[in-house]
């Protein structure tokens, strides 16, 4: 693909850089470089609403069945938005499950009644979304799931019962789409299904946070005792849940990961910057180091730049994720290491309101530990381009 920006596409950073300029200051500022949510979920629920007002919610889906509120934009536009945004340090999105994960998802694998009933309110940032897939038994291995939906023949709903955990804000989402057995007696990847499930469910639904390393709780553990989801509600057909899952998974690529990449740019300089302070950098190996995660990190550019546009890779998801989680979890090293013995203290002294404060390189530091964990940990990335890219004989799974 020959990836280029146009005058056209620069008349388009130029409204996105001033629309940012203006409606991502004031109060919005305060949320920047904040975790979405975990006490501040009224005001990330706004600039959603914000973003959504502005029609810049949506841009990269298809428009074969409709608009759905969201503005008609070009690839290279898609990126330009999602730069703009990274440089401009706006907030951590609360919709961008919802956004970049279901929406596609709903356009490929669902029917017009579900995309009428539930994109618009993505799009204009009224309703948010969480990711049932992970359980304590079948984390990356998500053929394993256990979580059970039977069918009330009766009432023509879905009664859920199961446990799900690492769910990315499940505590401010309104919905959650969940993996589960609909076939009783049914193996790994076979029977199970895609629902799209209400999480205002008092006594059938139970979230409970997961405290980690950093002090903040973006993941949870959700419990289903007899949770009800609407036939309707059902995505791909029933026993199709696996196929449609895949076909999740596989949106997330490209553009997202340029995005990803303006804000570890950023991250990065804030470490070389830290590192010339502190005199870290006359250290040579160091100063390889922090030269080494520059050269690869322009490697991981232009690998997304290349994938944008081209015929859908099997392996590309994965590539991406096995390239930008070690690095970020390396620059989380580096991070501490240029500020020496200093990178064990907190910046501020310890209280009873606050007893856990951390500064951004420590909490860069902590939280990038799961970098190769989560979204399918390393192992599993490289045994899909092992056996679905390379056709290598697949490992024994007894």
């Amino acid at each position: 693909m020959d990836f280029a920006f146009g005058a056209e596409d620069e008349r388009f950073r130029d409204e996105a850089r001033a629309w940012l300029e203006e409606h991502a200051a004031g109060p919005v500022a305060a949320l920047r470089g904040q975790p979405p949510g975990d006490g501040r979920a009224a005001a990330h629920r706004a600039w959603e609403r914000t973003l959504g007002g502005g029609g810049w919610i949506g841009l990269g889906w298809a428009r074969t069945h409709g608009t759905w509120g969201n503005r008609t934009v070009t690839l290279p536009q898609q990126v330009v938005w999602a730069e703009e945004y990274a440089r401009a340090g706006a907030p951590a999105r609360l919709g961008h499950i919802g956004e970049n994960l279901l929406a596609p998802t709903l356009l490929a694998y669902g029917d017009d009644a579900q995309r009428t009933r539930f994109l618009p309110a993505i799009a204009h940032g009224e309703e948010l979304w969480c990711q049932g897939y992970s359980e304590p038994d079948a984390g990356s291995d998500l053929a394993g799931v256990r979580t059970r939906a039977v069918r009330d023949p009766g009432e023509g709903t879905y009664r859920i019962t199961g446990q799900k955990i690492w769910t990315s804000l499940a505590r401010e989402a309104d919905w959650c789409f969940v993996l589960a057995r609909t076939e009783r007696e049914s193996q790994r990847h076979h029977g199970l299904s895609f629902l799209l499930v209400p999480m205002d469910q008092p006594g059938r639904i139970e979230v409970r946070p997961i405290r980690q390393m950093t002090g903040t709780a973006e993941f949870n553990e959700v419990f289903f005792d007899g949770a009800v989801a609407r036939a309707e509600h059902l995505v791909g057909g029933a026993g199709q849940g696996w196929q449609v899952a895949m076909g999740l998974l596989a949106v997330e690529r490209g553009v997202s990961t340029l995005a990803q990449q303006i804000g570890f740019a950023q991250e990065l300089g804030r470490v070389v910057a830290q590192a010339l302070e502190t005199g870290a950098a006359r250290e040579p190996v160091l100063r390889d180091r922090l030269v080494q995660q520059w050269a690869e990190l322009k490697v991981m550019r232009w690998n997304a730049l290349r994938t944008l546009g081209a015929t859908p890779d099997p392996g590309a998801p994965s590539v991406a994720k096995l390239l930008w989680g070690g690095w970020h979890q390396r620059l989380g090293e580096l991070a501490v290491e240029v500020r020496g013995a200093a990178a064990a203290l907190g910046p501020a002294g310890w209280t009873a309101e606050h007893p856990y404060e951390l500064d951004a390189s420590q909490r860069l530091f902590l939280f990038s530990r799961a970098d190769t964990i989560y979204g399918g940990s390393d192992e599993i990335q490289r045994n899909i381009i092992a056996e679905r890219v390379l056709h290598l004989p697949k490992e024994s799974r007894g």
